[in-house]
């Protein structure tokens, strides 16, 4: 069902100063964008040497927590799969991914949230 984690999201008050302290760690800012239209909340990519994955440093204090972001084959196969597992709460069910695909967003019974993505 879970094939890599893609990105660990990690919030922070102050996003550019955290920009450049894990600049100074060797990761490469490859990417931002805003979580919400009136563009009050960043997300930053923060991608790590070998390529294959990003630290994503976010500011919206609603948000927090850490989200470790998971590639699934198919998000809405695992849904259905976890959907009746009264453990597993659902934050978000799955929606289309504006870059293709869905996601999904899940806290698992030890209150760490995962976020599903694929097709």
């Amino acid at each position: 069902m879970w094939k890599r984690i893609e990105c660990l999201a990690i919030y922070t008050e102050d996003i550019e100063k955290s920009i450049v302290f894990y600049q100074s760690l060797g990761l490469t800012k490859t990417w931002d964008t805003y979580q919400d239209e009136e563009r009050q909340w960043k997300l930053v990519g923060m991608r790590f040497p070998d390529g294959n994955s990003d630290l994503v440093l976010k500011n919206n204090p609603n948000l927090n927590f850490a989200e470790t972001e998971v590639v699934v084959d198919d998000v809405l196969a695992s849904y259905e799969r976890l959907k009746n597992n009264t453990e597993v709460e659902w934050i978000r069910t799955p929606f289309p991914n504006s870059l293709g695909g869905h996601v999904a967003v899940m806290k698992a019974p030890d209150e760490n949230v995962f976020v599903l993505v694929g097709k």
